[in-house]
């Protein structure tokens, strides 16, 4: 998914999002993320994503499925520390005007009404973007797993969504890892790990796809409410 474009964000959840964010909140968590373009992320340096050839006729998008785990995190006296949410949805094909086309947000059935609000403010920090169509669903993340030469994510059994990836073949048996690029919105994060997708897919509904060999990789960020401007909300007001 393409890096921080600094604009307003649309409701992130189908709640109301008009109550004070508390002043104090933190977020460190773990992407198992894929999507359509090829390895690397084009879109991290350009304002479109790759071209695609779908029935003889060329497309560019960017159609992603992004597993998160948060490692530690509070939002005020909320935990979140263990919470899931899948983002998964497709880019569009042109960043020049901030405008995204369409994502879906789905919270793990595990997390709490207050986790998952607080989750969607945090989120609209994290991606401070505008979409087309922006929903939420709630699911279970039932595979979340990673070592240093593969990684797994599905959705309700994978009935839904999969993500499953492979470390990139570096120099040595270590993961290769690319440095010194922002994550969206976030000021911090440890680099991307390369791992090229066995399968990213997304299976429900009329806006189903499925790529195999392209895009993926994990990685932690990290960010609290001391990055945000002061008077800044989640909503960009």
């Amino acid at each position: 998914m393409r890096k921080g474009l600094f604009l307003a964000i649309s409701a992130l959840l189908c709640m109301s999002l008009g109550h004070s964010s508390p002043s104090d909140w933190a977020i460190n968590a773990t992407a198992i993320e894929a999507c359509s373009c090829p390895h690397f992320c084009m879109c991290y340096f350009n304002a479109h994503p790759a071209v695609h050839h779908d029935h003889g006729q060329a497309h560019n998008y960017c159609k992603f499925n992004n597993a998160y785990k948060v490692n530690k995190g509070h939002f005020g006296t909320t935990d979140l520390t263990g919470a899931k949410f899948w983002i998964n949805g497709d880019l569009g094909g042109d960043f020049s005007q901030g405008q995204m086309d369409w994502a879906l947000v789905t919270f793990d059935k595990a997390t709490t009404p207050a986790q998952r609000q607080a989750l969607g403010e945090i989120i609209g920090h994290v991606f401070p973007v505008k979409w087309k169509s922006l929903k939420t669903a709630e699911g279970s993340i039932d595979t979340w797993t990673f070592d240093k030469d593969q990684a797994h994510a599905t959705l309700n059994g994978g009935k839904t969504a999969e993500v499953k990836l492979r470390r990139f073949q570096g120099m040595t048996d270590e993961p290769a890892v690319l440095k010194n690029v922002k994550y969206w919105g976030t000021p911090r994060n440890d680099g991307f790990v390369m791992m090229p997708n066995e399968v990213e897919a997304y299976k429900e509904g009329p806006q189903t796809y499925e790529f195999k060999g392209t895009n993926g990789f994990m990685l932690t960020f990290d960010m609290t409410s001391k990055d945000v401007p002061s008077g800044k909300s989640s909503m960009g007001n």
